[in-house]
C-alpha cells in the first residue's frame, strides 16, 4: 500500500533481460534503509526488492511479462530516472490517497502547457470500466494527483506545481510518452458494488 507521494527519484543503472522478464538495477539514496523482499513503487508499479549491492548502493527488482505488458516499464532506458516510493507506514499521515501500486492501464501524454508558474499535463486513455471524477484522485507514474477536465471518452488533465515538476519524472516527460495510470481504488470498489445491483 502506498500514498502516491514520491520520496525520491531513483536512477536506473542496469537493465537485464531474463527470459520474458526484465531486471532493473536502481540507485537510490535510501539504499541503507531497504531490505530484500521490501515492496517499492517504481513509477507507480509495486515491485519486490530481490537483491542488494552494498558496494554500489544499488538494488534490483524484476518485472514479469504481465507487468511489462500492462505498464510503461519496458519503455525505461538506462540512466533514466524513476519515481520511487516505499510502502506506507501504518499510523503515518496519508498525504496523498490510497494507492495499491497496481497499474490499471497505460495512458498517453497528449500535451504540456506552461502556465507561468505551473504546468498542465493532458492525458488520454482507453475508456471503459474506469472511475475518474472531476477533482478526484488519480495516480500518474505513481504520483497522487487531482484530475480535472475529465471526459467520458478517456481524457483528463492534471496541474503540476514546480516542486512536483522538479522532484518527480514529470520534468523528463515528453508529448507522446506512455505513463502508468492507476484509478482510485475506493472508486473502483464502489463501481463494482453498483454493478452487482
Amino acid at each position: 500500500m502506498f500514498t502516491g507521494i514520491i520520496e525520491q527519484l531513483g536512477k536506473v543503472v542496469g537493465i537485464k533481460q531474463n527470459n520474458s522478464n526484465l531486471t532493473f538495477e536502481i540507485k537510490a539514496s535510501f539504499f541503507d534503509e531497504i531490505k530484500i523482499d521490501q515492496s517499492i513503487a517504481h513509477n507507480g508499479v509495486c515491485l519486490t526488492v530481490d537483491a542488494l549491492f552494498p558496494s554500489k548502493k544499488t538494488y534490483t527488482v524484476t518485472a514479469i511479462k504481465e507487468t511489462l505488458d500492462l505498464t510503461n516499464l519496458s519503455d525505461i532506458s538506462l540512466n533514466e530516472d524513476v519515481n520511487l516510493e516505499r510502502c506506507m507506514v501504518m499510523g503515518g499521515r496519508l498525504d496523498g490517497h490510497i494507492v495499491q501500486g497496481h497499474v490499471d492501464q497505460i495512458a498517453r501524454l497528449e500535451n504540456i502547457a506552461d502556465l507561468n508558474g505551473s504546468w498542465q499535463f493532458d492525458f488520454s486513455f482507453k475508456p471503459g470500466k474506469h472511475v475518474l471524477i472531476e477533482k478526484g484522485s488519480v495516480t500518474v507514474n505513481g504520483t497522487s494527483l487531482t484530475c480535472f477536465n475529465t471526459e467520458e471518452h478517456g481524457k483528463f488533465s492534471v496541474a503540476i506545481i514546480p516542486y512536483t515538476f522538479d522532484h518527480t519524472v514529470f520534468h523528463q516527460l515528453k508529448i507522446g510518452d506512455n505513463i502508468n495510470l492507476e484509478f482510485d481504488v475506493i472508486g473502483k470498489y464502489v463501481a463494482k458494488l453498483n454493478s452487482l445491483k
